[in-house]
């Protein structure tokens, strides 16, 4: 049940969502300035799509670039749409979808700011705007903006709430996998509380430099980070010895957990009038350790919160980009499916059929999952969209009634952002059919809709895997590759270099595995042909997972007093084929 159940950073994005959007469509209301508040709610849609659980300040990057980026591109398809021209809208649209895709393989930021230069363009160009030029796009920016104000006021009260909550994490997730360890869930654990550690780490990230005045607020986060580091060491080397552990080594974590992440208004020395000798073992056991992993982790539970040389952790490793061919493919491919989209948009819906372009946007995101399944989604969630939204409608047309609607729906979609692609897709096609009812399109296209939304996605998904087949197998090629030499290094390393850059390396290696691990499904999620010279992504899942207990060897081995004696049958990594060309 916890698992599905929600937690309290989708409630609140939930409400974020359900006040962003109400909020500017009551005032257009109220005012009288509908169409306004409608291109505000436009903006808030797209802010809440991007909302997210990260730091502040990444927060705030991310929505700040988002807005402009869509800003820029509402106005550049209103001036398109203006013109006059006929073909003005589809050049803007394909100089737009160029844009898009040559940035959009370049992170995540700067994949969200391509896919809303597009969506404005699209929605600029198909949807007339009377007033000033200047209108729509500063409505759209106050939209967003308040978004930014909404996700990011926390900060004020709680500045780095974002941060203690991602390290806490870290140690449930070692608690969790000492639980398991001796059981056939202990890889599984011990990948849960990588993917841990890798998030507590990006969140950490901006706090891993030391300016020499720091508050002690954020140097307790690094210590207790840097614990936690280490302390994901010290569980992979007792995961690898491979017996069940006493409960009181099990409940370690939580005991650094509350003596370096003290609750809220508790004095974090308090806590070390308790800590045992270092040489006390068995004050933090109750019993005397017998093996080396036993034995590190009842020395890091008694060296916890101790003074000792300033370390500062590295940063994790950046992940192999896609190359140069690889985005010019996606660039040609993106605008030649918005051209497709746009034909199809003017031959169906002449000036009213924004709605294929913006599907492409939404869909044609091969870093975002896959493409395949991305479609399909998209489908799934329009129809879901359209029935929720026709029976709200069948039982009131009453404007506040539906405003609230719009409020619920905002609030699904938040949810479904950090959830599942479908359930986002279904509270935004409800909205976008609210959205274009108020600006007085009064038209019943909820069946049009469900046709342009599997149109669209027809159109990428016959581009995608017709003339680029291979780049979900050739980007997971190339993560496994430098996952598995990060490891290699690691193993030839580790003894000989001192503990900084030794937990440097196996962060650096754990992380690699982990993302090489998601490519590799998303592999798996992208039908088409791969080619002979390609690995099968089971072959390549092997060599990650062979690599991964190669390293949980060396940590076994670098915690221990003396070499790990047992062999272990894949402690040794199978070489990847490379990809060729």
């Amino acid at each position: 049940m916890s698992s599905i159940a929600p937690s309290p950073a989708s409630c609140a994005a939930a409400a974020r969502g359900a006040v962003a959007l109400a909020v500017p469509l009551l005032l257009g209301v109220w005012t009288g300035a509908v169409v306004p508040s409608v291109i505000a709610g436009i903006g808030a849609l797209w802010g809440v799509s991007q909302d997210g659980s990260d730091p502040y300040r990444r927060r705030v990057r991310r929505l700040g670039g988002m807005g402009l980026c869509a800003a820029a591109g509402l106005l550049a398809g209103e001036l398109a749409l203006r013109s006059g021209h006929p073909a003005a809208v589809t050049v803007c649209l394909v100089a737009a979808a160029l844009v898009a895709g040559a940035v959009g393989l370049r992170g995540r930021i700067a994949a969200v700011c391509g896919m809303h230069l597009l969506l404005g363009v699209t929605i600029g160009g198909g949807i007339p705007v009377p007033g000033p030029w200047w209108h729509a796009p500063l409505a759209l920016l106050a939209g967003v903006l308040l978004v930014v104000a909404l996700s990011a006021a926390p900060w004020l009260w709680r500045r780095h709430g974002i941060e203690r909550a991602a390290v806490r994490a870290v140690y449930r997730a070692a608690a969790a996998a000492l639980s398991a360890a001796g059981t056939p869930a202990a890889e599984d654990a011990r990948r849960r509380l990588t993917a841990a550690l890798d998030h507590a780490h990006q969140v950490m990230d901006r706090h891993l430099t030391h300016d020499g005045r720091e508050r002690p607020e954020r140097a307790a986060l690094r210590e207790a980070f840097d614990t936690g580091v280490r302390l994901g060491e010290v569980t992979s080397a007792l995961l690898w010895e491979g017996r069940p552990l006493p409960s009181r080594a099990t409940g370690v974590p939580a005991l650094l957990a509350a003596r370096l992440l003290p609750a809220a208004g508790r004095r974090a020395d308090r806590a070390d009038a308790d800590l045992p000798e270092p040489a006390d073992a068995r004050a933090v056991l109750g019993t005397e350790p017998d093996t080396p992993g036993l034995r590190a982790l009842a020395a890091l539970a008694a060296q916890a919160g101790r003074a000792r040389p300033h370390e500062l952790p590295a940063r994790l490793p950046t992940a192999p980009r896609h190359g140069r061919a690889a985005r010019v493919r996606y660039s040609m491919l993106l605008a030649l499916c918005v051209l497709l989209a746009q034909v199809c948009a003017e031959v169906l819906h002449e000036p009213r059929g924004y709605w294929l372009p913006m599907t492409v946007a939404f869909v044609y995101q091969p870093d975002f999952g896959p493409v395949a399944r991305r479609a399909l989604h998209r489908v799934a969630g329009t129809v879901a969209g359209v029935a929720a939204l026709g029976t709200v409608t069948l039982l009131t047309q009453n404007t506040y009634a539906l405003i609230g609607a719009v409020a619920a729906f905002a609030a699904l979609m938040a949810v479904g952002v950090r959830r599942h692609y479908a359930l986002a897709t279904t509270g935004l096609t409800a909205i976008v059919l609210v959205l274009v009812d108020l600006l007085g399109d009064h038209r019943q296209l909820y069946g049009p809709r469900i046709l342009d939304t599997s149109l669209a996605s027809a159109i990428v998904l016959v581009a995608h895997l017709v003339l680029w087949p291979r780049s979900a197998a050739q980007r997971a090629v190339a993560l496994t590759e430098a996952a598995v030499g990060a490891a290699q290094r690691y193993g030839r390393l580790a003894e000989e270099v001192p503990p900084a850059q030794r937990h440097a390396l196996r962060r650096g290696a754990y992380h690699l595995l982990a993302e090489a691990r998601r490519a590799v499904d998303h592999a798996r999620g992208e039908p088409g042909r791969r080619g002979r010279d390609l690995p099968l992504p089971q072959e390549l899942a092997e060599a990650v997972t062979t690599a991964e207990r190669l390293c949980d060897a060396v940590s076994a081995r670098t915690v221990a007093a003396r070499p790990v004696v047992r062999p272990h049958p894949v402690a040794r990594c199978a070489p990847v084929r490379p990809v060729a060309g």
